[in-house]
C-alpha cells in the first residue's frame, strides 16, 4: 500500500530529514583518523535527543545503534564499535535516521577521512550525482523505474557496480514503506509516481563488482572483491513539477569545509 501525504505531513517529513542532514554534518565534524565508528554513533545519538527527536536505527528490528557506519568495502548497515577506527585515506558511509512528531527521516552521507586517492573521490562524486540522475525522474507522472535507470546507467557508465540486493523506499510514519526504489531497471517499468508519495532514493555504488556479502554480524554488507563502495540517500517529496529533495547536502558539506 502506497500512502500519499498531504503538504502538511510533508512538512514534518522535512523537518525530519532536515535534522538528520544537521545530524549528518555535526558527526561530519568529528570525522577524522583516529575516532571510532562508537564515538561517531554518540555524538550523533546525543546531537538527535537534544533535538527532541529519538535515533529512529535504534532497536529497529533489533538493530543496535543510533548509526549505520560502514567503512571502505562494507556498502551499508556497519554497526559502530571500539574496534573500529577511521585511518586516514578511509571512506565511511554514514546512514542516520529521526524520528519526530510521528514522522521518520532517514539519509545517508558517504565522508572521506583525510586525503583520499583521485579514484576514490571518483566513485564518491559519481555516486553523488547518480542520486542527483535518480532524483531528477521523481515526478508525478514518472514510474519508479525511471529513477532506477537514471541512477544505473550513470554509474555504470563509469564501470561501477550497482548493488542489486538493497533498494531505496517509501517513508512517512514508518522508515519503510512502499515503494520499494531499485537503484537498477527500466525506464517506463514500476509504479507510478504521484504527487505526495515520499520516498528515500539511496544509490550503493561498488568501484569493483556489484556483487556483496551479508556478513555474520547479520546486518553488514560488504563487496565480494572488497573494494571500496559509496552510499548516498536523501528523501524526496514526489510534486507534479518535479522532485522536492527534503534533505539539505549543503548543510554536511558546509560543515566539513571547516
Amino acid at each position: 500500500m502506497i500512502y500519499l501525504k498531504t503538504n502538511e505531513e510533508i512538512e514534518l517529513l522535512r523537518e525530519n530529514h532536515l535534522l538528520v542532514s544537521e545530524t549528518l554534518a555535526e558527526v561530519g565534524r568529528h570525522i577524522r583518523p583516529g575516532v571510532t565508528t562508537k564515538e561517531l554513533d554518540r555524538v550523533a545519538e546525543e546531537f538527535i535527543r537534544s533535538h527532541g527527536a529519538v535515533p529512529a536505527f535504534l532497536g529497529y528490528q533489533g538493530y543496535p545503534a543510533s548509526l549505520c557506519v560502514s567503512v571502505n568495502e562494507h556498502v551499508v548497515h556497519g554497526i559502530p564499535s571500539d574496534k573500529v577506527v577511521l585511518k586516514e585515506g578511509d571512506i565511511v558511509s554514514v546512514d542516520c535516521g529521526t524520528f519526530m512528531k510521528g514522522f521518520v527521516g532517514d539519509s545517508a552521507y558517504t565522508f572521506a577521512v583525510g586525503e583520499v586517492g583521485e579514484e576514490v573521490r571518483q566513485l564518491l562524486e559519481v555516486t553523488k550525482e547518480a542520486l542527483c540522475k535518480g532524483a531528477a525522474q521523481a515526478k508525478a507522472g514518472n514510474r519508479v523505474g525511471d529513477i532506477s535507470a537514471a541512477v544505473q546507467e550513470y554509474a555504470e557508465k563509469f564501470g561501477y557496480g550497482v548493488v542489486r540486493e538493497l533498494e531505496g523506499h517509501g517513508i512517512g510514519r514508518k522508515m519503510h514503506e512502499a515503494p520499494g526504489v531499485p537503484n537498477f531497471g527500466a525506464r517506463g517499468r514500476g509504479p507510478l509516481l504521484k504527487e505526495g508519495m515520499v520516498i528515500c532514493i539511496e544509490p550503493m555504488i561498488n568501484m569493483g563488482t556489484r556483487a556483496v556479502v551479508f556478513e555474520s554480524d547479520g546486518w553488514t554488507v560488504r563487496t565480494r572483491d572488497r573494494k571500496p563502495s559509496a552510499h548516498f540517500e536523501f528523501g524526496v517529496a514526489v510534486r507534479k513539477d518535479g522532485a522536492d529533495v527534503l534533505t539539505d547536502f549543503s548543510i554536511i558539506e558546509k560543515a566539513i569545509k571547516h
